[in-house]
Parts: structure tokens; sequence; C-alpha cells
């Protein structure tokens, strides 16, 4: 099964997770594409990890609502076989990415 989902930390990077936001290299992050997580712990990573080399952390654009890093762990590179290149979903924001 493929998903698609957004890199948001890579090799080396410190990554957390507060109410949905993502907080990389302590630094939180201005995400106005992301659909307000709504709570429950899913929205909530708050122990700080470093993502190995050659791994990438993945979160959907839907943060209450994907399955991603958050349960899965780092993916490594090797599983990911492409990048988005455009939008589609919502049609006000179709067009390249």
């Amino acid at each position: 099964m493929n998903f698609i989902k957004r890199v948001v930390a890579g090799p080396g990077d410190t990554i957390a997770i507060e109410d949905g936001r993502v907080i990389l290299n302590g630094e939180p992050q201005e995400e106005p594409f992301v659909e307000p997580c709504g709570g429950g712990s899913e929205c909530t990573f708050p122990e700080e990890v470093t993502i190995p080399e050659d791994h990438y952390f993945m979160m959907g654009d839907n943060r209450g609502a994907s399955d991603d890093s958050r349960f899965w762990g780092p993916v490594p590179e090797k599983w990911i076989i492409g990048g988005a290149f455009a939008t589609y979903w919502p049609p006000e924001r179709l067009g390249p990415l």
C-alpha cells in the first residue's frame, strides 16, 4: 500500500509534536495548509526524537485523521518512491506545489 505524506523532518533533525504542530529542531513550524488536529493522544508527541540517518518523519496534512510517522516511526529512505508535484483537493488549492 502506498501513501502520500509530507516530509516534516529528515536525518539528524529533532522533532516533537504539540497539538498537531511540528516542533522542528526546537522551532515551531508554520504550516498554514494543515487541518487542525482536534485533540487526543495522536495530536501530541511530546518526547523529542532525533531522526536516524537515511530516515524521514512523515505526516499527513489532516493531522487528526492521518496514519503517519507518529504511529509508524521514521520511514527508511528506501521506502520513498516519489515526490508530489501537484494538489487537487480541496479544489481551491488545485495546482502545482
